[in-house]
């Protein structure tokens, strides 16, 4: 019980990395069908669907930094 081996960490980690984005992508394509479907263009939209867009490939990113291979296409 003393050396017991530790659950891996690094793959829950990945896994919730790749969970985060999924989810930052869908927000990410939603802010643009908004943006494209509003009539009157207006600054803060642009600028948060801009912000989605950077956390996104933010992540990707580190994905890429930490050699995770997943499907966020779905």
């Amino acid at each position: 019980m003393l050396f017991r081996k530790k659950p891996n960490l690094r793959k829950e980690y990945d896994a919730a990395l790749l969970k985060l984005m999924t989810q930052t992508k869908d927000d990410w394509e939603y802010a643009k069908k908004i943006e494209q479907s509003v009539i009157e263009k207006d600054s803060l939209l642009f600028a948060q669907t801009k912000l989605a867009e950077i956390k996104y490939f933010y992540l990707f990113k580190e994905a890429r930094k930490r050699d995770i291979k997943g499907d966020t296409t779905r």
